[in-house]
């Protein structure tokens, strides 16, 4: 039943999927060129012996996968319980809870996927990409997106105007863009703030991405990079399943 859910959320993007293109080459190629050209000019000897750019491009796309995923999992899921009120016209029909939370989250990491795709292939035509490691970067992008997704969902699915999602963006999202390696090394951080990017998921997929693209050990295991994010994503979900459940079922 989940893919029908899937298929649903699919044929809806159909019409709206032209919206999104611009925004899925044109932001990744002024991003590159303001911070990783334009920046990356000023900090000479670039970042632990790799120029700038190259250093950089893994942390954004990780970081886009945490934006899109975010993006898609905070005012839709809003949406489907207070405006459209999709999900209900979905638990009307014979779909499980289940089934409604992850069909939709199928489409939000469909959405990262694309989104990162689109962001790897400009920063391969940069010459940033020094493995085929680089590959993995997608896989490392569809788990971070789940990471963030799934709670996400969560807090979505609980609040009933959308001012509090703005408070989700400016104390969540922007925060954690900032602080969890994508612009700078981590390392440089005072210790508290260090620990606390070391907490938030996104920190692990700049990691990964990292020792991906320029074919180097992440800092810390990728088997506990990746065992860090599927905690992030199993524990989102059983909240999200908690939040959606009480609304759904009467």
């Amino acid at each position: 039943m989940t893919r029908y859910v899937l298929e649903y959320h699919l044929v809806s993007y159909r019409r709206v999927w032209r919206s999104s293109v611009l925004s899925s080459f044109v932001l990744p190629l002024l991003t590159m060129l303001g911070f990783g050209v334009g920046v990356g000019a000023y900090v000479t000897g670039g970042v632990e012996g790799v120029p700038y750019l190259d250093w950089m491009v893994p942390g954004l796309i990780a970081s886009t996968a945490m934006q899109v995923a975010i993006g898609d999992s905070t005012w839709p899921v809003l949406g489907g319980f207070e405006w459209q009120r999709i999900y209900f016209g979905q638990a009307a029909a014979p779909l499980r809870v289940a089934d409604i939370l992850d069909g939709h989250l199928a489409f939000v990491v469909f959405r990262t996927l694309i989104s990162c795709a689109a962001f790897l292939a400009i920063a391969t035509a940069f010459g940033t990409m020094h493995s085929w490691w680089a590959l993995l970067t997608l896989p490392i992008a569809a788990l971070v997106g789940l990471a963030v997704a799934t709670p996400a969902f969560a807090y979505a699915a609980t609040v009933r105007i959308d001012s509090y999602l703005a408070v989700l963006f400016r104390l969540g999202v922007i925060p954690m863009s900032l602080f969890s390696g994508v612009f700078f090394p981590v390392e440089s951080l005072p210790g508290l703030l260090r620990w606390i990017a070391y907490a938030l998921p996104l920190w692990h997929g700049v990691d990964l991405s990292r020792a991906a693209t320029l074919g180097v050990a992440p800092a810390w295991s990728p088997v506990g990079h990746v065992l860090y994010l599927a905690l992030w994503a199993g524990a989102g979900w059983l909240l999200a399943y908690r939040a959606f459940r009480r609304r759904l079922v009467v």
